[in-house]
């Protein structure tokens, strides 16, 4: 009986054994969860001075506070006064209304004013501002950055560029640092500094929006900086200057439909206005080489009717008899394709090239006639003055 008795016991704690096997291995989240021992907690030594906490990244915001500042102080206001004739009534010529009415009924002279901006680019008083602004000025006054007000007078000016020089008598003034308008690429910031519709010196931004623009006919030498820093008029004149505050062009001119801007200005490279300030302030005037010729541009029509094929360079359209053209042998015809081995690539790159030449120096040219290559040598000229055109 007791044999029996623990043959059962052994046999039910055999499978009771078993069973608990195959829930811990089958079915493990069945069983009770004991809970873990507590662990001692070491407590965190608590330093004797505090320590500092890191402070938040504060991102400064771009600006170019710094370089209005350099720039500014050099930019001025110009104010400009000029007799206008009207056309009288012939009744106001009768001595008799005269002296019943006065003689001021008889009075045909009219003062009109304008402004503009200018820039200063010497402590001698030299500003440098557009032909456009002082044409024809009977008073020219100059109003700094501080508001002081100075009386100028024009020392010379180029119309082919639109460029004037004014000279103000002070001593000691802030001119403005010369940039390199040669290093500015598409892309680049650029600041337009003057006197919008008269409000008071502003500032614009915007980016160069490209370089070497021409064909514009607004000036006989045109090499504009295009750029969409808002322009408007007021603003003639002025500076356009790099990121840094330095001059890189002077602002010359809109294109509008509305009179106001678009996005569209355009300024005189700094390279070609300090070219004509250090001539005019050296002799009052501006010389630039000539050879006498009238050129053409290539256009598919003329490149077919004259075989040229895809050349590149321009065509002389016309030769003055007697000219330095002339006396060197060039045609009517030729194709014009290099100057002092310098390629030509349209009449404004050869206007430009041959503009830049000493008068009375030697210069080459290389001409293409027909199937042949030429090379001639040519003495340049000095370009005659631009007549002066008749204005309303």
């Amino acid at each position: 009986m007791l044999h029996r008795l623990w043959l059962i016991f052994a046999q039910t704690a055999t499978v009771c054994l078993a069973a608990l096997f195959v829930v811990m291995t089958l079915k493990p989240e069945w069983l009770p969860v004991r809970p873990a021992a507590p662990q001692p907690v070491a407590a965190i030594p608590v330093p004797a001075t505090p320590v500092a906490l890191p402070q938040p990244v504060v991102t400064r915001v771009e600006s170019f506070h710094d370089a209005v500042g350099r720039a500014t102080p050099s930019v001025v206001n110009i104010f400009t006064s000029k007799e206008v004739r009207t056309q009288r009534s012939p009744l106001l010529n009768d001595p008799l209304f005269r002296r019943f009415f006065g003689e001021q009924f008889g009075d045909d002279v009219q003062r009109t004013s304008s402004l503009g901006s200018g820039v200063i680019v010497s402590p001698a008083g030299y500003i440098l501002t557009n032909h456009h602004v002082v044409e024809a000025a009977d008073e020219i006054e100059v109003a700094l950055a501080d508001g002081k007000k100075l009386l100028a007078k024009v020392v010379g000016n180029d119309p082919e560029t639109d460029l004037a020089v004014l000279r103000v008598n002070a001593e000691q003034l802030p001119a403005i640092t010369f940039g390199q308008s040669d290093k500015l690429r598409v892309g680049d910031v650029v600041l337009a500094i003057g006197n919008p519709f008269g409000v008071g010196q502003t500032v614009t931004s915007g980016i160069v929006s490209a370089l070497g623009r021409s064909g514009l006919h607004i000036n006989t030498f045109e090499n504009f900086i295009q750029t969409d820093a808002a322009i408007n008029p007021g603003n003639s004149g002025g500076a356009l200057v790099d990121s840094r505050g330095n001059l890189v062009g002077i602002n010359t001119a809109i294109y509008s439909r509305s009179g106001g801007s678009m996005g569209i200005g355009f300024a005189i490279p700094v390279s070609t206005a300090k070219m004509v300030l250090d001539q005019i302030i050296r002799s009052g005037t501006v010389t630039r080489g000539w050879i006498g010729v009238e050129v053409q541009e290539i256009t598919p029509a003329v490149a077919e009717s004259f075989h040229l094929g895809d050349a590149t360079g321009t065509i002389i359209a016309g030769v003055l008899r007697g000219g330095p053209a002339d006396r060197a042998g060039v045609k009517p015809g030729d194709l014009l394709t290099a100057i002092n081995d310098v390629p030509v690539s349209d009449p404004q790159g050869m206007l430009n090239l041959v503009a830049g030449l000493q008068p009375g120096s030697s210069a080459n040219m290389r001409v293409q006639r027909q199937a042949q290559t030429l090379e001639l040598t040519v003495t340049v000229g000095r370009r005659p003055k631009p007549q002066a055109q008749p204005r309303e």
